[in-house]
Parts: C-alpha cells; sequence; structure tokens
C-alpha cells in the first residue's frame, strides 16, 4: 500500500472524471474527499482542512470561480483548476482569483497527478525551511519563516505562488528573469500551460505592492521579462 502522500479534495461534478481522479490519486497514496457542487466544497474544505483542493470551474450551485474566492479569503491551500480546453478566460480568471495552478480538459491523469505532486512538492519544501530570513524594505516586510507579508504594518493574505513569486524576485533585486525562468524557478517543473500565467501573478502582486506602499517594486523590462527594484 502505497505511503500516505496528503489529503486532495475533488471538486468535480461529473462522475466519471470525479472517479478516475480519485482512484489515480489514492494510487499513488492521497486521501481523496470529494464534492459535487460549490456549496458541498466550501463545507468539504472547511471541515477536511486538505493538503491541496482540485477545483473545477463549471459546478451546480456555485462555480469554481465563487468557490476559489471564498476559499482564499480563510485558507492559503493550494488550488488548481479545471478549465475546458481553449477557455483562455476561464484560466486567467481562476488564476487572478488566486488558484496556482490549471488543468485543462480532457487531461491525461498522469499529468494531474504529476502537477499535485509538483505543487504540493514546492509548498512542502517551503514550509519545511528553516531559514529565518526576513526581506524588509520601505513600507514592505516579506517574512519567509512565517510565509508573511505586511505592507504598512498591515498583514496582506497571498495565496502560496503568489508569495513564492514575490519572495524569488525580491530576493534576486535588479536581474532580469524571463517567463521561462520565474516558471522553472517558481513552479519548480516543467509547466505545460501558457507562461503568461507568471503575467497574471505578476498582475496581481503589483496591484496589492503599488495600492499600499505606493512604489513600483516589480518592473517590466520588455521583450525581456520581469525584476525587482528597491
Amino acid at each position: 500500500m502505497p505511503e500516505y502522500a496528503g489529503t486532495v479534495l475533488v471538486v468535480e461534478d461529473e462522475e466519471p472524471v470525479r472517479e478516475l481522479t480519485r482512484l489515480y490519486l489514492e494510487r499513488e497514496g492521497f486521501q481523496v474527499e470529494t464534492a459535487l457542487d460549490g456549496e458541498e466544497a466550501l463545507l468539504r474544505a472547511a471541515s477536511a482542512r486538505p493538503d491541496l483542493i482540485l477545483l473545477d470551474i463549471m459546478l451546480p450551485k456555485m462555480d469554481g470561480w465563487a468557490v476559489c474566492r471564498e476559499i482564499r479569503k480563510q485558507l492559503v491551500t493550494p488550488i488548481i483548476m479545471l478549465t475546458a480546453r481553449g477557455e483562455e478566460l476561464d484560466r486567467v480568471l481562476g488564476l487572478e482569483m488566486g488558484a496556482d495552478d490549471y488543468i485543462t480538459k480532457p487531461f491525461s491523469p498522469r499529468e494531474m497527478v504529476a502537477r499535485v505532486k509538483a505543487v504540493l512538492r514546492r509548498v512542502q519544501q517551503t514550509q519545511t525551511r528553516q531559514d529565518n530570513e526576513v526581506i524588509t524594505l520601505p513600507g514592505l516586510i516579506i517574512d519567509n519563516s512565517a510565509r508573511q507579508v505586511e505592507i504598512n504594518g498591515q498583514v496582506i493574505p497571498m495565496p502560496p505562488k503568489e508569495f513564492d513569486l514575490l519572495w524569488f524576485l525580491a530576493g534576486n533585486p535588479g536581474r532580469v528573469f524571463t517567463r521561462e525562468q520565474l516558471l522553472q524557478q517558481v513552479w519548480e517543473y516543467d509547466y505545460l500551460g501558457d507562461p503568461r500565467t507568471v503575467d497574471t501573478h505578476i498582475k496581481r502582486l503589483r496591484e496589492k505592492l503599488n495600492a499600499n506602499t505606493g512604489r513600483r517594486y516589480i518592473k517590466t523590462v520588455w521583450g525581456l521579462g520581469y525584476k525587482f527594484e528597491v
């Protein structure tokens, strides 16, 4: 029997997809909780406190966007959105609401398992790091050990991937990184989706930093990528 790998909440109203996902995750040692609609997803997320959530967008009662938004008000649990192939708007909206990754349907169960493991590995590695490094800048404190961002004395909630991206950029001030380099360094696996995922996360970080610090810490280097400047 595989060693316990964590708990995944699968939110999917299509039974064949839900059961196939459950089967492959359980084979890899995951405990799987399921929900068939958006309202049940919120209840299960609160009660089970899963390590990761696989969240379909098209759900009864409450769609995946609304579920993701509500979960982000309370939890920083990694979320992977399940989207229809070719629906770029779905992917962008999900990422803007705090999702960490997305998988397009129809998807390979093996790819799905690999994505789940990669996201969890990144989160677990960061959580178990023993360094107590803190980056302190005007109006901004980034505490890596607590995984907390404080802007002008106020703690600003950030999903795991946003925090990881901010920590990496702030830890390498002045260096320019392409989208592909950021995907490799922050996402830490061969990302199969749209590289514009980086753009979406950068946009969210800028909104939070610029509005509250009055400074433009993250800058675009046209034709190359992004850099963090003090």
